[in-house]
């Protein structure tokens, strides 16, 4: 059997908490422990960054994808085990997934948000049954789980919605709910 794909959306930034690059390390560090493989956006900048050299220096196998026009934005990171350049952001949100066995968001901006919305509304329509966590580090996306719990009541969704991912507080919790989604 293979190892696990774990997918990770996470900044291109670090942010504002000194918490989010040591979560995002420790996630790295922890993906290498299991034995899974890393899927990322193979950056080498903000939180991106932080997970994948973590990843690497602790041994795991790592396959990241950027579109052409990021590569110098985000610091393209060649030395990973594959490294993929796309066209677009829309190839490289699906290289990505279709090469996960589940996806983990970590805190990040516009673009984490789309990478998350797109893959749960792509389980919303019965496109996938991956398994979607949001890694809520010191409670970074809880304004997104209210948003979504708004969403929900004002009749723009069924409750079902926040059944599609799991929000966990930290990489403990969370390894503890993939092992748990990966087995079913």
């Amino acid at each position: 059997m293979k190892p696990a794909s774990i997918c990770v959306f996470c900044g291109s930034r670090s942010g504002a908490d000194a918490a989010y690059a040591e979560t995002a390390r420790g996630f790295g560090a922890r993906i290498a422990s299991e034995g899974w493989r890393l899927v990322y956006g193979a950056g080498d900048v903000g939180l991106m960054g932080e997970v994948a050299r973590a990843a690497q220096e602790a041994g795991a196998k790592t396959l990241g994808v950027i579109p052409v026009h990021l590569m110098d934005l985000e610091k393209g990171k060649r030395d990973l085990t594959t490294f993929v350049v796309t066209e677009d952001m829309h190839e490289r949100k699906k290289v990505m997934f279709m090469n996960s066995d589940a996806i983990v968001v970590l805190p990040g901006g516009a673009g984490s948000l789309d990478e998350f919305f797109e893959v749960l509304t792509w389980a919303q329509i019965g496109l996938h049954k991956k398994p979607i966590f949001l890694l809520d580090t010191n409670g970074y996306w809880q304004p997104l789980i209210a948003l979504i719990d708004h969403v929900i009541t004002q009749g723009f969704a069924s409750a079902s919605l926040k059944e599609l991912f799991r929000s966990v507080p930290d990489v403990d919790s969370l390894t503890a709910a993939l092992k748990e989604g990966l087995a079913g």
